[in-house]
């Protein structure tokens, strides 16, 4: 037998033990023989390196330590899909009738059904039977390159059996068993060194390693779930089919699945699941099910950016007591004041948690939170924590009756001297063992057993920036008004400001922002304005081309539409139509921050709502600062008077856009047509006046034939606009 020959059977046989211990779990020679094999190879490899590829098992050790990820743009995007939130059996009969309903049938679908595992999506390119690239779920659109430490998982085939399809993409769950995470953590803690929180951790960290030496040092696992883009491949007609099939190419695929018919038999399985939840070998968050038909996957489709052919349904997230030390309100990047509880430090949902949510006043209130109580604790989703209710007496005060039963169930077995929490914790409260936590840098004093008023906690003021803070009627949060000065709301602020459809400074992305506002160079959008050189040149990783496009791009950016400034500042619920008949109907900035809410509640589909954050943002004095500031810094925008969007020529008139246009983006067209004060709108309905279709126009044409609309081309579409500009006829 000559070398390659040689060297291709010991590879065939070294990973036929692999696929029998890391996917089998049924060993089939003792690790003693097992690494003989493997020393033989290594050793023909390195005698004849003209041999070795990058499919061998010698390569799972990891390769050179990496500079960063690389983007990996997925073929097809990896979607999430829909949560069924409710955790009872009526969430499997809520997901059948949606598809009965889409299907317009009464028949018994047929559904596979599958274990939603708590770890990492994964997609796994292999070309021709061999793996060539691994990526992360990243946006859904975009991942990261991790082909080096996916190499490392050795239940991952690095060549399928038998497939010999041009391109197979493989989706899964990278994860880490509760037995290897419990392995992993005995050692660092005998070394003295860090452990891993969760096994979810745990798995993400991993694959995050530069260094792929690293990733092999923690046991991770894998289990395929689906597939992306496939070429060269006829797949089976059922999604278990598929699940088959990958796993007689030598994919670890879970065997706790099953193809039932209808509603009940789906909550039959998430009944079962539940049941063995605890004792199965990795942590799970529910359960997820899928039509199993193809062909009535791709006649359901999608509804925003999820399958309506699936859905994941969840299970009660674990809970703990423990005692609420006190309340503190962050401001969200949007302005959104969440009160937050400070907790005695408990283990929950795999994870210490000192800190959990309290989502807004009116839930404080409708829980009867206070300061000392002994609360409830719950990780929703399995990842942020909550309080979910106080510990008064025995039985737990549920927020809703769903899961009552459960929630006394879990604390039942407690000792009955909880019932005198409560009044213990008060002792505790007057004691003032504990220090009250400080908001922004004023000392709040707390009033013990008077109902939550977040507004009255914090005097009406942002506990950052010292704004105002107003909360819309019929709205549950309070808002900081403070847009563009709030530096709790400066990032995002910022990245809105600059991006394509505002300001349109698009090389000012997300990083160089943090480093902007990190830095202190940044603070406000008018300080975008009076960057230079000196400021830019000694940023981190930002090359000086780079530097020059940016300062480019600022300098054109000077001169903005009004309707894109107006956007641009980033008033609440005011979006890009809003901004343009805002600045059709005021025509310059002064007359809008004039306008109390009765005239503006004149430009038309400008509510009450819209109107009072309109108000509410002029009003604040630092927002006109800024702006005044944009204005010494050489921004000088359009003005006009007299123009309003009703005494444009094409006011009142609606267009639907479909296809792609010969010589014009969807959003120039949009922009010419909302520039005779036309609406473009998504969808065709009666009131649709006309459809502009370009080519690969898809059901929005047909709709439009069906109710008689008028269609026209790209060609059609400039007449039109050329003779309502210049005065001629339709």
């Amino acid at each position: 037998m000559d070398v390659p020959q040689q060297i291709a059977q010991l590879r065939a046989e070294i990973e036929r033990h692999n696929h029998a211990y890391y996917v089998q779990d049924a060993p089939t020679i003792p690790d003693a023989e097992y690494d003989k094999l493997f020393r033989e190879l290594q050793a023909l490899e390195t005698q004849h390196p003209e041999l070795l590829t990058a499919d061998s098992p010698t390569q799972r050790v990891g390769g050179k330590v990496l500079d960063g990820f690389a983007p990996v743009r997925h073929a097809v995007p990896m979607l999430s899909i829909r949560t069924e939130t409710d955790t009872e059996a009526s969430g499997a009969f809520n997901f059948d009738t949606r598809v009965k309903n889409a299907l317009e049938t009464s028949n018994e679908i047929a559904y596979a059904c599958e274990l939603k595992f708590d770890g990492l999506a994964i997609n796994l390119r292999y070309e021709r039977g061999v793996l060539v690239q691994a990526a992360t779920r990243g946006d859904g659109e975009t991942g990261e390159d991790v082909t080096q430490n996916i190499r490392t998982i050795h239940c991952i085939p690095l060549r399928l059996q038998d497939c010999t399809a041009e391109v197979l993409e493989v989706r899964g769950e990278v994860y880490m068993s509760r037995k290897d995470f419990n392995h992993y953590n005995e050692k660092q803690r005998e070394q003295g060194l860090p452990t891993l929180v969760n096994p979810r951790n745990g798995a993400a960290g991993t694959l995050r390693q530069l260094d792929p030496k690293l990733s092999a040092q923690r046991p991770l696992s894998f289990y395929a779930y689906g597939l992306g883009e496939v070429r060269g491949w006829t797949m089976p007609d059922t999604h278990s089919g598929i699940l088959d099939a990958l796993q007689t190419f030598g994919l670890p695929v879970c065997d706790e699945r099953a193809v039932v018919q209808g509603a009940q038999a789906l909550a039959d399985f998430h009944q079962r699941v539940a049941a063995k939840r605890d004792a199965l070998p990795f942590d799970i968050d529910g359960v997820v099910y899928k039509v199993n038909s193809l062909a009535l996957q791709k006649q359901l489709g999608f509804v925003s950016r999820e399958p309506r052919w699936a859905v994941a349904h969840k299970y009660p997230a674990e809970e703990q007591l423990t005692v609420l030390r006190d309340i503190e309100i962050q401001v969200g990047r949007t302005g959104k004041l969440t009160p937050v509880a400070k907790l005695e430090p408990v283990f929950v949902g795999g994870t210490t948690v000192s800190n959990a949510t309290l989502h807004n006043e009116g839930e404080i209130r409708r829980k009867d939170v206070h300061i000392g109580d002994t609360v409830i604790v719950r990780r929703a989703g399995d990842v942020i924590p909550e309080v979910v209710g106080v510990v008064k007496a025995e039985k737990i005060l549920a927020s809703s009756s769903k899961g009552r039963k459960a929630r006394e169930r879990s604390i039942s077995s407690r000792p009955r001297e909880i019932a005198e929490k409560r009044k213990e914790n008060r002792k505790f409260k007057k004691k003032r063992n504990f220090e009250p936590i400080r908001t922004g840098k004023k000392r709040l004093e707390r009033k013990e057993r008077k109902p939550f008023n977040l507004y009255k906690f914090l005097h009406g003021h942002c506990p950052v920036c010292g704004s105002h803070i107003v909360r819309e009627e019929g709205e549950a949060d309070w808002r900081c008004t403070g847009g563009l000065f709030c530096a709790a709301q400066r990032k995002q602020a910022l990245m809105h400001f600059a991006g394509r459809r505002a300001m349109n400074i698009e090389e000012l992305g997300e990083k160089l922002v943090e480093q902007l506002v990190d830095g202190g160079i940044v603070g406000t959008p008018a300080d975008i304005f009076r960057l230079d050189m000196d400021f830019l040149a000694n940023l981190e990783g930002v090359r000086e081309q780079s530097v020059k496009n940016l300062l480019k791009a600022i300098e054109l950016s000077k001169q903005p539409t009004l309707a894109r400034l107006i956007y641009a500042l980033g008033i609440r619920n005011v979006g890009e139509t809003t901004a343009k008949d805002l600045a059709r109907h005021f025509g310059s900035l002064d007359n809008l921050k004039a306008a109390d809410e009765t005239l503006l509640q004149q430009v038309p589909d400008v509510g009450p709502v819209v109107a009072r954050s309109i108000a509410a943002f002029f009003a604040e004095s630092h927002n006109c600062q800024v702006i005044e500031q944009l204005r010494m810094s050489g921004v000088q925008w359009e003005e006009y008077e007299g123009v309003t969007v009703n005494t444009l020529p094409l006011s009142g008139k609606t267009f639907v856009l479909t296809g792609t246009l010969p010589t014009m983006s969807r959003d120039e067209a949009k922009s010419k047509i909302e520039a005779l004060g036309a609406k473009v709108a998504g969808s065709v309905s009666k009131k649709t006046d006309y459809v502009v279709a370009g080519a690969e126009a898809g059901s929005k044409l047909d709709k439009a034939r069906e109710l008689g609309v008028s269609v026209m081309d790209e060609q059609g579409l400039f007449q039109l606009l050329e003779n309502h500009l210049y005065g001629g006829q339709t």
